[in-house]
């Protein structure tokens, strides 16, 4: 039997994302990049020695007609998924709104990642593939307010993205209790780009954590572990980090803020 894998992954181009597929393609897995920007992908993919184990299908994570489309579009042409990292992600230091009128951190880190594996649900579950959720320690910053998801009331950038993070940790867990295998992780602090967008003060603090930082290849090790080896069952629905089992914020292992989340991430695609 073959240890070749049939891997899609979100954000595939850039980051982290980019670091874990050059990884698991020169372990000779199939990669199917969802991304919003082809061409980018079309040139990355280029240069690489195993570009023809590469597919990309158009996918823009803040357009759910975009998603559904991707998702689509990834049943008609695979039959089989053995992985599917949900890695895409990003911060924003203002409140901006994704094409539906949804708050930006919401719409890109949760709801368009909730849709595709909606959509996918039935490849998903015929396939057992392995969902993994790129989390943060950021997700304890998170506390949600669930009568104003979309932060229209009040907002701030940690805000915007604890919540994200936590929902990525929420979501993997009500994966697991409908039967999927799925883990949630905290790549570490990355020397990436992804700095550049945060705040004054939090911008400072970044540039001075710099030095401690791990590179993009470092942070996609945990995704890599995860995508490739086989857990034991009790490891279902867990949160990572540096490639172990850690324990979660306590709001994040909350059974009734899971269940809340799935049936407000339920209404907010519905029509989509």
């Amino acid at each position: 039997m073959s240890n070749t894998k049939t891997i899609a992954i979100t954000g595939a181009t850039s980051g982290i994302g980019l670091a874990t597929s050059e990884e698991l393609l020169k372990k000779g897995h199939h990669l199917i990049f969802l991304v919003r920007n082809t061409e980018k992908a079309q040139e990355i993919i280029a240069n690489w020695n195993n570009k023809e184990n590469v597919s990309i299908i158009k996918c823009d994570l803040a357009d759910l007609k975009s998603v559904r489309k991707a998702g689509e579009e990834l049943l008609q042409k695979t039959e089989n998924l053995d992985v599917l990292i949900n890695n895409a992600g990003g911060t924003f230091n203002e409140r901006l709104e994704s094409k539906d009128g949804f708050e930006l951190h919401l719409a890109v880190n949760h709801l368009g990642h909730f849709l595709l594996a909606k959509i996918l649900m039935p490849l998903l579950q015929k396939c057992n593939t392995k969902v993994i959720n790129v989390s943060s320690e950021a997700h304890r910053a998170g506390n949600p307010n669930w009568s104003d998801l979309n932060l229209k009331k009040k907002y701030s950038t940690i805000m915007g993205y604890g919540n994200a993070k936590l929902y990525n940790i929420l979501f993997t867990k009500s994966l697991a209790d409908k039967g999927l295998t799925s883990y949630a992780l905290h790549p570490g602090i990355i020397d990436s780009g992804f700095g550049n967008s945060l705040p004054g003060f939090f911008k400072l603090m970044w540039k001075l954590g710099k030095p401690f930082m791990k590179t993009t290849r470092e942070g996609a090790s945990t995704s890599i572990y995860l995508a490739t080896n086989d857990l034991s069952a009790d490891k279902n629905g867990k949160y990572f980090k540096n490639m172990k089992v850690k324990s979660a914020s306590p709001i994040a292992n909350s059974k009734a803020a899971r269940n809340r989340l799935w049936e407000e991430s339920e209404k907010m695609v519905e029509g989509y």
